[in-house]
Protein backbone atom coordinates (compact mmCIF):
# COMPACT_ATOMS: atom_id res chain seq x y z
CA UNK A 1 0.00 0.00 0.00
CA UNK A 2 1.16 3.09 -1.28
CA UNK A 3 0.73 6.79 0.66
CA UNK A 4 -0.56 7.90 -2.67
CA UNK A 5 -2.54 4.86 -3.40
CA UNK A 6 -4.33 5.31 0.21
CA UNK A 7 -5.31 8.79 -0.14
CA UNK A 8 -6.97 8.37 -3.86
CA UNK A 9 -8.97 5.50 -1.28
CA UNK A 10 -9.46 8.18 1.62
CA UNK A 11 -10.73 10.53 -1.20
CA UNK A 12 -13.08 8.31 -2.79
CA UNK A 13 -14.44 7.79 0.37
CA UNK A 14 -14.89 11.50 1.39
CA UNK A 15 -17.23 11.59 -1.67
CA UNK A 16 -19.27 8.48 -1.54
CA UNK A 17 -23.20 9.07 -1.22
CA UNK A 18 -25.18 7.09 1.31
CA UNK A 19 -28.64 8.47 0.22
CA UNK A 20 -28.44 7.75 -2.92
CA UNK A 21 -29.09 4.08 -4.16
CA UNK A 22 -29.95 1.73 -7.21
CA UNK A 23 -32.19 -1.06 -7.11
CA UNK A 24 -32.16 -3.45 -9.85
CA UNK A 25 -35.51 -5.74 -10.72
CA UNK A 26 -33.98 -9.00 -11.39
CA UNK A 27 -31.32 -7.43 -13.50
CA UNK A 28 -28.51 -10.36 -14.51
CA UNK A 29 -26.58 -10.18 -17.44
CA UNK A 30 -22.95 -9.69 -16.80
CA UNK A 31 -22.30 -7.16 -18.52
CA UNK A 32 -25.12 -5.17 -17.34
CA UNK A 33 -24.01 -5.57 -13.79
CA UNK A 34 -20.50 -4.42 -14.23
CA UNK A 35 -21.24 -1.21 -16.32
CA UNK A 36 -24.31 -0.58 -13.57
CA UNK A 37 -21.65 -1.04 -11.33
CA UNK A 38 -19.25 1.27 -13.02
CA UNK A 39 -21.32 3.91 -13.07
CA UNK A 40 -22.48 3.96 -9.11
CA UNK A 41 -19.12 4.04 -8.40
CA UNK A 42 -18.27 6.78 -10.79
CA UNK A 43 -21.16 8.89 -8.85
CA UNK A 44 -20.12 8.10 -5.35
CA UNK A 45 -22.58 5.30 -4.62
CA UNK A 46 -21.34 2.47 -2.48
CA UNK A 47 -24.01 0.15 -1.85
CA UNK A 48 -26.95 -0.89 -4.29
CA UNK A 49 -29.14 -4.00 -3.92
CA UNK A 50 -30.53 -6.29 -6.22
CA UNK A 51 -33.66 -8.68 -6.69
CA UNK A 52 -33.19 -11.93 -7.62
CA UNK A 53 -34.30 -15.75 -6.79
CA UNK A 54 -31.05 -16.68 -8.00
CA UNK A 55 -28.45 -14.98 -5.83
CA UNK A 56 -25.99 -17.91 -7.07
CA UNK A 57 -26.43 -17.10 -10.76
CA UNK A 58 -25.86 -12.93 -9.51
CA UNK A 59 -22.73 -13.98 -7.96
CA UNK A 60 -21.44 -15.88 -10.77
CA UNK A 61 -22.00 -12.94 -13.22
CA UNK A 62 -20.28 -10.64 -11.00
CA UNK A 63 -17.09 -12.60 -11.36
CA UNK A 64 -17.23 -11.86 -14.77
CA UNK A 65 -17.58 -7.64 -13.79
CA UNK A 66 -14.13 -7.18 -14.18
CA UNK A 67 -13.30 -6.44 -10.96
CA UNK A 68 -16.11 -3.89 -10.76
CA UNK A 69 -17.53 -5.10 -8.07
CA UNK A 70 -14.67 -4.74 -5.42
CA UNK A 71 -16.15 -0.64 -4.85
CA UNK A 72 -19.69 -1.05 -4.97
CA UNK A 73 -21.64 -3.85 -2.76
CA UNK A 74 -24.72 -5.59 -4.72
CA UNK A 75 -27.13 -6.83 -1.29
CA UNK A 76 -29.11 -9.43 -3.01
CA UNK A 77 -33.02 -9.46 -1.54
CA UNK A 78 -35.27 -12.33 -3.04
CA UNK A 79 -37.90 -10.05 -2.16
CA UNK A 80 -39.31 -6.81 -3.33
CA UNK A 81 -41.62 -5.82 -0.88
CA UNK A 82 -38.68 -5.96 1.89
CA UNK A 83 -36.24 -3.96 0.35
CA UNK A 84 -38.45 -0.99 -0.77
CA UNK A 85 -40.29 -0.48 2.41
CA UNK A 86 -36.66 -0.79 4.64
CA UNK A 87 -35.90 1.94 1.95
CA UNK A 88 -38.60 3.94 2.39
CA UNK A 89 -38.51 3.69 6.29
CA UNK A 90 -34.91 5.19 6.25
CA UNK A 91 -36.26 8.31 4.29
CA UNK A 92 -35.96 7.32 0.84
CA UNK A 93 -38.12 8.47 -2.38
CA UNK A 94 -38.55 5.40 -4.79
CA UNK A 95 -38.10 5.92 -8.38
CA UNK A 96 -38.45 3.47 -10.67
CA UNK A 97 -37.17 4.20 -14.04
CA UNK A 98 -40.21 3.12 -16.80
CA UNK A 99 -41.50 4.69 -19.99
CA UNK A 100 -44.84 4.57 -18.67
CA UNK A 101 -47.85 7.17 -19.93
CA UNK A 102 -47.58 8.41 -16.07
CA UNK A 103 -43.63 8.74 -16.09
CA UNK A 104 -42.23 12.39 -15.21
CA UNK A 105 -39.29 13.32 -17.44
CA UNK A 106 -36.38 12.26 -14.89
CA UNK A 107 -34.43 15.67 -14.60
CA UNK A 108 -37.74 16.94 -12.79
CA UNK A 109 -36.49 14.80 -9.38
CA UNK A 110 -35.15 16.22 -6.69
CA UNK A 111 -31.99 13.86 -6.32
CA UNK A 112 -30.33 15.89 -3.31
CA UNK A 113 -32.52 14.66 -0.85
CA UNK A 114 -32.38 10.80 -0.35
CA UNK A 115 -33.47 8.92 -3.61
CA UNK A 116 -33.40 5.20 -4.77
CA UNK A 117 -33.44 4.47 -9.08
CA UNK A 118 -35.12 1.04 -9.11
CA UNK A 119 -33.80 -0.51 -12.82
CA UNK A 120 -35.65 -3.22 -14.62
CA UNK A 121 -34.27 -5.81 -17.00
CA UNK A 122 -34.70 -5.07 -20.30
CA UNK A 123 -37.36 -7.96 -21.15
CA UNK A 124 -39.19 -8.34 -18.80
CA UNK A 125 -39.59 -4.44 -16.98
CA UNK A 126 -39.88 -3.37 -13.51
CA UNK A 127 -42.56 -5.83 -12.19
CA UNK A 128 -45.46 -4.20 -11.32
CA UNK A 129 -45.82 -5.53 -7.60
CA UNK A 130 -42.19 -3.29 -7.71
CA UNK A 131 -44.67 -0.49 -9.64
CA UNK A 132 -47.06 -0.34 -7.20
CA UNK A 133 -44.43 0.57 -4.13
CA UNK A 134 -42.84 3.29 -5.68
CA UNK A 135 -43.06 7.21 -5.08
CA UNK A 136 -42.79 8.02 -8.80
CA UNK A 137 -42.19 6.76 -12.40
CA UNK A 138 -39.86 8.94 -14.08
CA UNK A 139 -38.20 8.30 -18.49
CA UNK A 140 -35.42 10.02 -20.31
CA UNK A 141 -37.39 11.76 -23.39
CA UNK A 142 -36.62 10.19 -26.91
CA UNK A 143 -36.41 11.75 -30.15
CA UNK A 144 -35.67 8.70 -32.54
CA UNK A 145 -37.19 5.63 -33.14
CA UNK A 146 -35.48 3.61 -30.26
CA UNK A 147 -38.57 3.63 -27.15
CA UNK A 148 -35.77 2.57 -24.44
CA UNK A 149 -32.18 2.28 -23.32
CA UNK A 150 -30.03 -0.17 -22.61
CA UNK A 151 -30.49 -0.81 -19.11
CA UNK A 152 -27.11 -0.09 -17.84
CA UNK A 153 -26.98 3.47 -19.92
CA UNK A 154 -30.57 4.16 -18.60
CA UNK A 155 -28.78 4.10 -15.17
CA UNK A 156 -25.83 6.10 -16.29
CA UNK A 157 -28.01 9.11 -17.68
CA UNK A 158 -29.97 9.13 -14.83
CA UNK A 159 -27.26 8.83 -11.45
CA UNK A 160 -24.97 11.61 -13.32
CA UNK A 161 -28.07 14.06 -13.59
CA UNK A 162 -28.36 13.35 -9.63
CA UNK A 163 -24.14 13.84 -9.49
CA UNK A 164 -25.09 17.25 -11.66
CA UNK A 165 -27.65 17.96 -8.65
CA UNK A 166 -25.37 17.12 -5.53
CA UNK A 167 -22.64 18.61 -6.90
CA UNK A 168 -24.39 22.30 -7.34
CA UNK A 169 -25.65 21.35 -3.79
CA UNK A 170 -22.51 20.76 -2.32
CA UNK A 171 -23.03 17.35 -1.34
CA UNK A 172 -19.79 15.99 -2.53
CA UNK A 173 -17.30 18.63 -0.15
CA UNK A 174 -17.14 16.67 2.77
CA UNK A 175 -17.41 13.25 3.87
CA UNK A 176 -21.02 11.79 4.58
CA UNK A 177 -20.00 8.43 6.34
CA UNK A 178 -19.57 8.03 9.93
CA UNK A 179 -16.19 7.63 11.00
CA UNK A 180 -16.43 3.73 11.79
CA UNK A 181 -17.89 3.31 8.18
CA UNK A 182 -14.69 5.03 7.06
CA UNK A 183 -12.63 3.26 8.94
CA UNK A 184 -14.00 -0.28 7.68
CA UNK A 185 -13.82 0.39 3.88
CA UNK A 186 -10.80 1.68 4.31
CA UNK A 187 -9.24 -1.52 5.76
CA UNK A 188 -11.64 -3.46 3.10
CA UNK A 189 -10.20 -1.46 0.27
CA UNK A 190 -6.78 -1.17 1.08
CA UNK A 191 -6.26 -4.87 2.04
CA UNK A 192 -9.13 -6.43 0.36
CA UNK A 193 -7.28 -10.06 1.36
CA UNK A 194 -6.89 -9.76 4.92
CA UNK A 195 -9.81 -7.97 5.39
CA UNK A 196 -11.45 -11.09 4.24
CA UNK A 197 -8.69 -13.63 6.68
CA UNK A 198 -10.29 -11.15 9.44
CA UNK A 199 -14.09 -11.60 8.39
CA UNK A 200 -13.65 -15.20 8.54
CA UNK A 201 -12.44 -15.04 12.38
CA UNK A 202 -14.52 -12.62 13.82
CA UNK A 203 -11.57 -10.31 14.82
CA UNK A 204 -11.86 -6.71 14.14
CA UNK A 205 -9.83 -4.86 11.77
CA UNK A 206 -6.33 -3.65 13.16
CA UNK A 207 -5.57 0.06 12.42
CA UNK A 208 -4.02 1.72 9.75
CA UNK A 209 -1.84 4.92 10.36
CA UNK A 210 -2.10 8.18 8.31
CA UNK A 211 -0.30 6.70 5.57
CA UNK A 212 -2.19 3.26 5.01
CA UNK A 213 0.11 1.13 6.88
CA UNK A 214 -0.95 -1.61 9.52
CA UNK A 215 0.06 -0.50 12.84
CA UNK A 216 1.04 -4.09 14.47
Amino acid sequence: MTPERFQKIKDILNKRQPDLTVVLDNVHKPHNLAAIIRSCDAVGISDIHGISSNEQKVGVNLKSASGSNHWVNLHIHHSIPNVISELKQSGFSIYAANGSAKAIDYRKVDYTKPSVIVLGAELDGISPETLDMVDEEIKIPMQGMVESLNVSVANAVILFEAQRQRLQAGLYEKCRLDKNTVEKLLFEFSYPEAAKVYQSTGEDYPKLDTEGQIIS
